[in-house]
């Protein structure tokens, strides 16, 4: 998933779910989004932060 696809898709969680998305790279380079409660990696491979509130 592309940075650009990443960030749609993760404002358009946040949106949905209204919890804070984290868009962060995975091991093998590719892009990816969570809920952060559910995000349990290491804190230097998190790209961005997605809070529907602030």
């Amino acid at each position: 998933m592309s940075l650009a696809d990443a960030h749609a898709f993760a404002f358009s969680l946040a949106a949905t779910l209204m919890v804070t998305i984290v868009v962060f790279r995975a091991g093998d380079g590719t892009l990816s989004v969570m809920p952060a409660a559910e995000y349990d990696g290491e804190d230097d491979t998190v790209i961005n932060e997605i809070d529907p509130f602030a």
